[in-house]
């Protein structure tokens, strides 16, 4: 992991730290860090670079890798950071006790994450999913608050 990628990290966390994980915070992440920031640009460049040299999303095998490289500590305000890279996948059903926060990034330009384009999107807590890519491929970051995820049958 690089001092650049944990900086990056940081920056969004601070901003995060003590906000309600609703699914209104997705709104506000994206007006206060659009893909165009250089917050949002700075964490983009650094997971494309982690991905691409193996040290992110280096865990399972296409179309699915992933990998959790920072567990909550205070440095990251309590989250959890994953990166996954998802290739026309759905991934494994899940819940979110405390909530999600992702980062999608697509990688081929019409690659959605659970519909959704380049930018952010919150699932509050209590919440579940199936993830899914499709469109192509795209890597995704994820901020679970104190690192807290169940695994469960749909």
């Amino acid at each position: 992991m690089t001092s650049q990628f944990q900086s990056a990290v940081s920056d969004i966390t601070a901003w995060l730290a003590g906000r309600p994980v609703t699914r209104e915070l997705g709104e506000e992440l994206n007006a206060q860090f659009p893909p165009s920031s250089p917050q949002f640009q700075a964490l983009a460049s650094a997971c494309r670079l982690g991905v691409e040299e193996g040290w992110l999303a280096n865990r399972g095998d296409e179309p699915l890798k992933w990998g959790r490289i920072i567990k909550p500590t205070p440095d990251t305000h309590g989250f959890s950071v994953d990166v996954v890279r998802m290739t026309e996948v759905a991934g494994p059903h899940h819940a979110h006790p405390q909530g999600e926060i992702d980062m999608i990034l697509p990688v081929d330009p019409g690659a959605r994450f659970d519909g959704q384009g380049e930018g952010w999107l919150v699932y509050g807590p209590g919440s579940e999913h199936a993830p899914t890519v499709r469109g192509g491929s795209a890597i995704v970051l994820y901020l679970l608050p104190e690192g807290q995820i169940e695994f469960r049958a749909a």
